[in-house]
């Protein structure tokens, strides 16, 4: 419980506000800045192979390699399947999936699904570690809507290490409603996987994960690994799938012209009908899913305005967006885009509360890679209290989809209804949220919820809880017998 407490100390002896990034108030900019000459790359779709009985095998490698981000430096990187990032996965709902995950690294990992229902087992948290040189090989039947998630690491300790190096990629789920929309990927559905960084004169990552109360907040700009990028679209509608895989940063997401846009799904799956914004935040591990509309021959930049101090602090261009002198017409938007129902909590549904502060730790408790700390019945719907008493966290939970029900008793924001699994909890700000739980009991392997600042995460401010049958939850022990893995350092 020292790490982010110490930090506490240190700022209070120095009178300095603890809500500033970076520790100095002032907003870190790249604004004119780019000159935006370098094509946005975009993810390749990894093939699976599918068996006689239909399961589609994807084979991921996590591998060391140097990546180029600016000209004539070379940056040493981790990557999957490349030297930075990995791969796209599709499938569809119903698929059986199966997966190689091939650990070519120098040390131990894991791979987990953010943002999947599925077995515990299969989960690819802490308690999943893929030792170097080891294959892991989970499978699943994808049980959920369509939705956009991702994979990256998530051992306890070194999570923020490995997923800045590179280890992330896009995990997206389709169905038949979720095809009603821009679905030509690389052309009129685009994936936008936006990091920050610091980076040292040589070109190598600055690798402080400490750097600020926060963690790493950086001041230079990444999308989907790209440096400076620009995009050139061809298609009148473009989708696009936003990712926010920083490690501490959020980022308040538009376009220069302050251009509308439709916001059509969130983390956990398509709203029921389109909402038009200017504006929407996304901080750490959130995603959302737009349609944006252009004209042939236009230009506009896809820019993070400045925010509140804290983990918002900060105004960036992303990527110059480019239409062409000729547009494919694409089809009109769905009125009605998902039949999925709301998520919503009975009157006497269980309800969990915790609390967030300055300490790395949930309910005073640090994590425990041993202990139990909620057990909860398989498919159960229940009222999460969040707290947040300290400073900007965030909270995202395994095996779960929720519905925000209201910040400091007031409605979320409109980008924050819908079907999601992690939610900003600000400094002074109580969060309730109605969560549906997955299926598939494990009373012996348990899921992760924790704050998705990932220095917080893995200073301690997660905890664990397992899916047991109804009826059996006074029967589950709240000890792992030897199980955990040590926490990584």
């Amino acid at each position: 419980m020292k790490r982010l407490h110490t930090w506490a100390i240190a700022l209070s002896l120095v009178g300095i506000a603890i809500g500033l990034a970076g520790c100095d108030g002032n907003t870190t900019t790249n604004v004119g800045e780019l000159e935006f000459t370098n094509p946005l790359h975009i993810p390749p779709l990894l093939e699976p192979t599918v068996d006689s009985e239909g399961e589609k095998r994807f084979t991921l490698t996590m591998q060391p390699g140097t990546t180029e981000f600016f000209e004539g430096k070379r940056t040493p990187t981790w990557g999957i399947n490349g030297s930075y990032l990995g791969p796209t996965i599709r499938a569809s709902r119903g698929d059986r999936v199966a997966f190689d995950v091939v650990n070519r690294l120098p040390e131990r990992s894991t791979l987990h699904w953010h943002g999947m229902l599925l077995p515990a087992k299969m989960d690819g948290g802490p308690h999943q570690m893929i030792e170097a040189g080891a294959t892991w090989k989970p499978h699943w039947t994808i049980e959920q809507p369509a939705a956009t998630t991702w994979y990256h690491p998530h051992l306890h300790g070194k999570t923020a290490l490995h997923v800045y190096r590179g280890l992330a990629g896009l995990f997206l789920i389709e169905d038949e409603e979720s095809k009603k929309l821009p679905s030509e990927y690389g052309v009129d559905d685009i994936p936008i996987v936006v990091q920050d960084k610091r980076f040292k004169g040589d070109g190598t990552f600055h690798e402080s994960m400490d750097l600020t109360p926060f963690g790493m907040l950086g001041d230079q700009i990444l999308i989907n690994g790209t440096y400076d990028p620009y995009l050139k679209i061809t298609a009148s509608q473009v989708r696009f799938r936003l990712l926010n895989g920083s490690n501490a940063r959020a980022f308040q997401i538009g376009f220069s012209d302050d251009r509308s846009f439709a916001l059509v799904g969130n983390d956990a799956g398509l709203l029921q009908e389109p909402v038009s914004l200017n504006r929407l935040l996304l901080s750490p591990g959130e995603r959302a899913e737009i349609v944006v509309e252009f004209q042939a021959g236009e230009e506009t930049i896809l820019h993070s305005f400045a925010g509140e101090d804290g983990i918002g602090n900060g105004e960036f261009d992303l990527v110059k967006i480019v239409a062409d002198r000729e547009l494919a017409a694409s089809a009109p938007l769905p009125s009605r885009l998902s039949a999925e129902p709301s998520i919503e909590a009975s009157e006497d549904a269980t309800v969990r509360k915790f609390v967030l502060t300055t300490e790395s730790a949930i309910n005073g408790k640090p994590m425990d890679m041993n202990r139990i700390d909620e057990v909860v019945p398989a498919g159960a719907r229940e009222i999460w209290e969040i707290s947040n008493r300290g400073w900007d966290h965030n909270f995202h939970i395994h095996d779960a989809v929720f519905t925000v029900l209201d910040k400091n008793g007031q409605p979320p924001a409109i980008y924050e209804r819908g079907r999601k699994d992690t939610v900003f909890v600000p400094n002074g700000t109580t969060v309730r949220v109605a969560v549906e739980f997955g299926s598939h009991p494990d009373p012996e392997t348990p899921y992760m919820y924790h704050c998705h600042l990932l220095y917080h995460e893995d200073s301690g401010m997660m905890g664990q809880f397992v899916v047991v049958e109804p009826g059996t939850e006074a029967q589950v022990s709240r000890r792992l017998s030897g199980s955990g893995m040590e926490h990584e350092h």
